[in-house]
């Protein structure tokens, strides 16, 4: 199979997508208006509520979305054959990830900027906030420890990569101060900041970086085993382990900072410098498939799945995650993008378009794994590496960086660069994701506290450090970090229900509005449908497993689940009820 025919026919549904099925979404059932009064005029403070010129905002929502989920899912979910993967990432893109990012955006707009767990009170019903809100923190806590394990093992196999990550938050800072203390314009200090960040990637490869370990860990007994009784192999292995702790722990000591941080202090420049990279990154990545055009060796169907891999139905729609649809993103348009939307109008640009990127992200991950990573390995050593379920989850961000390597030497970048740039590309957008991610964890923990009267938990310095605390405890619980893809499947079946129950609220809301609920019902009934299906092999495993700490989580997300679920049933026959009760040309107004 040709890459460039697969890059070509992907790029061009997305496209197509954007300028045709969102126009009409945009017209005819969201019917955005270009004069109503934003949250983000409305509620100006400064802090969180900031009008944002749109690309700039653009910049925010893109690399808060766009982190390694879209990386990962994709490629781990070809080990069923590129064919499933590439439909679902571009189908379920167009008609459910992009549809659920711009209706949370512009539903949360119209709501004063609540988030979707706080709108669910209003539309379905009173218990349905609280609910809500507790399945948006195990989903946040399951995102923030996820990204941290995956960024720590990226620093910790990539040193030259090390620089230019932590060098990239200085710069940001910098640009920050400039443009909203000198009023500069945003896109000369972005642009020199990128510059700024490719030096210090080639200089990356001279300063490696590795950081010691602290913490002195013993070998585990599966360590011991693994290493066959060799305790000079067990205690590389605890030392690794000992250094991931380290890196996880100031992962989330930079994280409690920038979450308490003034959003145009660091979170709007350094994605919006992120955006920049990002697009850089895929017209490499695409340019590199356009000169190479290497051959894609994945089955299109994989009909030898290894003995540990699941099935792909329903396992793919939620292992592929980010890359289709997320219910994180939802919380990034309703916490922090609709805090910042400066017109209505600009919702499709951001939501829409955001999920757009993502998509076009998720494919270029398909790309490097099924061809330009098997041009490093070769056919064999790909399907070595894709020869258990176990080692195509732990590898997964190993083949991407090592596929986009490969097509970046393509376009000239001398290979120990092109690696780090690769390493940086999944790092950054990763991180990004983390500062917003506990950003919007604080969020929640103060409006659980508000719920139940606990005054400290609204206070930001308290929320953040309740939010980090239990992420960090998460991400190193299992397998002192060494276990963090464990969560993954989790992770992917709490975020595509999250996506789900907010297209339900959404859905709920266009009923009232006596709009056409198709174009969010359908893709909501689905992923209730997958989510469910695949929540239950979860549980199932975990109690095979013994995974007490995951079976306890995934336990309690299934029954807020079901519990949300029946609250949104008695809510549409309250809403049949009112209706049948209604004048038959009676027209309700909108909120």
């Amino acid at each position: 199979m040709s890459s460039i025919a697969l890059l070509a026919v992907g790029l061009l549904a997305l496209l197509t997508g954007y300028q045709i099925y969102s126009r009409y979404i945009a017209r005819r059932i969201y019917q955005l208006d270009p004069d109503f009064r934003t949250p983000a005029h409305e509620f100006e403070d400064g802090v969180d509520f900031v009008p944002t010129n749109r690309h700039v905002l653009f910049g925010h929502h893109f690399t808060s979305v766009a982190g390694a989920a879209p990386i990962v899912g994709p490629a781990i979910a070809v080990i069923w054959g590129w064919l499933p993967a590439f439909l679902w990432v571009v189908l379920g893109t167009i008609f459910a990830g992009a549809v659920h990012d711009f209706g949370t955006l512009w539903i949360s707009t119209r709501h004063k900027a609540n988030s979707i767990g706080t709108l669910a009170e209003s539309i379905v019903g009173g218990r349905a906030r609280v609910l809500f809100l507790l399945i948006i923190f195990f989903l946040l806590l399951l995102v923030n420890a996820v990204f941290a394990v995956v960024i720590a093992n990226l620093l910790l196999r990539n040193p030259g990569a090390v620089l230019p990550v932590w060098g990239s938050l200085a710069v940001a800072l910098v640009v920050g101060m400039l443009i909203y203390r000198t009023k500069l314009g945003i896109l000369g200090p972005s642009l020199a900041a990128l510059v700024i960040l490719y030096v210090l990637i080639w200089l990356g490869q001279y300063v490696p970086f590795q950081l010691p370990d602290f913490f002195g860990f013993a070998p585990t007994a599966a360590q011991i085993t693994a290493a066959a009784g060799d305790p000079v192999v067990a205690a590389a292995a605890a030392r690794t382990d000992g250094v991931r702790a380290g890196w996880v722990i100031i992962l989330f000591v930079y994280a409690f900072f920038a979450s308490v941080l003034p959003v145009w202090l660091l979170l709007q420049p350094r994605d919006y410098v992120n955006s920049h990279q990002l697009f850089v990154a895929l017209g490499i990545i695409f340019l590199g498939v356009l000169i190479t055009n290497p051959t894609i060796v994945a089955p299109a169907v994989n009909t030898r799945l290894p003995d540990d891999a699941p099935s792909w139905f329903p396992l793919l729609f939620i292992t592929i995650a980010c890359g289709a649809i997320s219910g994180f993103h939802g919380l990034v348009a309703s916490g922090t993008s609709a805090k910042q939307l400066n017109v209505e109008t600009d919702a499709r640009y951001i939501g829409y378009g955001g999920a757009i990127g993502e998509g076009a992200l998720a494919l270029t991950s398909i790309l490097a794994t099924t061809a330009g990573f098997a041009m490093v390995v070769g056919v064999d050593g790909w399907h070595e590496h894709y020869g258990t379920w176990a080692r195509a989850s732990a590898g997964a961000t190993t083949a991407f960086v090592t596929g986009v390597g490969y097509l970046a030497q393509g376009v000239g970048i001398p290979e120990p660069v092109a690696v780090i740039f690769a390493a940086v590309v999944v790092i950054t957008f990763a991180a990004t994701t983390m500062d917003t991610g506990v950003r919007l964890q604080r969020y929640i923990i103060s409006e659980l506290g508000a719920e139940y009267k606990v005054s400290i938990a609204r206070n930001r310095w308290f929320a953040t450090a309740v939010a980090v605390g239990s992420c960090a405890l998460m991400a190193l619980g299992i397998d002192r970090g060494a276990g963090g893809m464990r969560l993954w499947p989790l992770f992917g079946t709490t975020n595509q229900l999250t996506g789900a129950l907010s297209l339900l609220v959404v859905t709920l809301f266009l009923y009232r509005l006596r709009r056409r609920i198709w174009v969010t019902a359908v893709p909501m009934a689905f992923l209730l449908v997958m989510t469910t299906w695949a929540m239950v092999l979860n549980l199932i495993r975990y109690w095979t497993d013994s995974q007490i700490v995951l079976l306890g989580v995934g336990g309690a997300v299934f029954v807020l689940e079901i519990w949300l679920v029946f609250e949104a049933v008695s809510a549409v026959r309250r809403a049949l009820a009112a209706r049948a009760q209604e004048a038959p040309e009676g027209a309700s107004a909108e909120t």
